[in-house]
């Protein structure tokens, strides 16, 4: 018997792989005991701003038998999308939007989705079981999960390491009733290193390992629905979907290696580098047209525009002007607000030196 477990977790591994999987691991049901007393002091904190269904999932988010009684093991996996390039380049080109690596290329959601559900059928096939598959929208702790199944650890940003693909994975989890053997759960290896914390432009980590994500910018410019606080805006850059800085600068990068990413989450031309011009002057039909199979497209155009006007009003690009002009009058509020806050900015005469 304990050899065919060792076979089945041999050939679990091997299809895993086949569907793009670099990275696989098992926990116990209960190997992470403390991530439900974690989050449960972060809620309280108030760190989690209006992403309110971190509250009410906070039950079934603690631990996964809190969401599947049922659950024996946890398959833990992850798919690399390391980038080729520099992800921080963008920094000094103020016309262009800055859209956080994972988001460029294809939806995450439907891509992992789809290889968990063809390996969650290939393991009822090999070993009759009861399972579920989840990938970021359930509530489900993929990172300390991810951990105790031996893919890496949680760095000081709070995001998991690898130290195989660096901070560049998605992840995905399976449920089920199988009785797996389980891995040891990965060390953490950030050391004396706080790079990430010093790269925060907005000082969203009140101490190492933990996030203030009303303060993170991937917050700010994915969830947060209304206007955007000003003692914010001007960190934000030309940032309009998403934030790499705390994870472009972990030294564990160096390993990751872009020839291992998954061909789906190449950029695609038209998210690399978009002009503010463009996202500008975005209506609803166009901005479903360019964003449309990927993850950017959940936010709507406002939040876009929004973004984009913030960027606008710090690129200290008189050519912005004219399209900014244009959304002062916007039927959407917050993105009128931001328009004139632009406005404001790029009208205004530099800081004397």
């Amino acid at each position: 018997m304990l050899e065919g477990k060792h076979k089945l977790r041999a050939a679990l591994a091997e299809k895993a792989r086949e569907l793009g999987f670099l990275a696989i691991g098992v926990a116990r049901a209960d190997a992470a005991p403390k991530a439900a007393e974690r989050l449960r002091a972060w809620l309280a904190a108030g760190a989690h701003g209006e992403m309110l269904w971190m509250e009410e999932t906070a039950a079934r988010r603690g631990s996964p038998a809190g969401l599947w009684p049922e659950v024996r093991s946890v398959i833990a996996l992850g798919m690399s999308y390391a980038p080729a390039g520099d992800p921080l380049a963008l920094a000094g080109s103020p016309e262009r939007g800055r859209i956080s690596v994972y988001a460029q290329g294809g939806d995450y959601h439907d891509l992992i989705k789809k290889a968990l559900k063809a390996l969650a059928r290939w393991l009822i096939e090999e070993a009759p079981c009861e399972l579920k598959v989840f990938v970021d929208t359930a509530p489900v702790m993929e990172k300390p999960l991810a951990e105790a199944a031996g893919l890496g650890w949680q760095g000081k940003h709070t995001n998991l390491v690898s130290r195989a693909d660096g901070s560049w994975l998605f992840l995905g989890a399976i449920y089920t009733t199988l009785k797996l053997e389980p891995d040891a759960p990965h060390a953490e290896r950030c050391g004396s290193c706080t790079r990430c914390l010093a790269a925060c432009p907005t000082d969203a980590f009140p101490a190492p390992f933990q996030l203030d994500a009303r303060r993170c910018i991937s917050y700010l410019t994915i969830e947060h629905k209304g206007p955007i606080p000003e003692e914010y805006r001007e960190a934000i850059g030309n940032r309009i979907y998403g934030c790499d800085d705390c994870l472009a600068v972990c030294p564990w990068n160096r390993f990751a290696d872009a020839a291992r990413a998954n061909k789906a989450f190449l950029p695609r031309a038209e998210l690399a580098a978009p002009a503010l011009a463009d996202l500008l002057a975005l209506d609803d039909a166009g901005f479903r047209r360019v964003f449309a199979g990927s993850p950017i497209k959940r936010i709507g155009r406002n939040r876009m525009v929004r973004n984009a006007a913030i960027a606008a009003g710090n690129s200290g690009r008189a050519e912005l002007v004219a399209p900014l002009r244009a959304l002062v009058q916007d039927e959407d509020t917050v993105v009128a607000e931001a328009a004139r806050w632009a406005l404001d900015r790029l009208s205004a005469p530099p800081a004397a030196g």
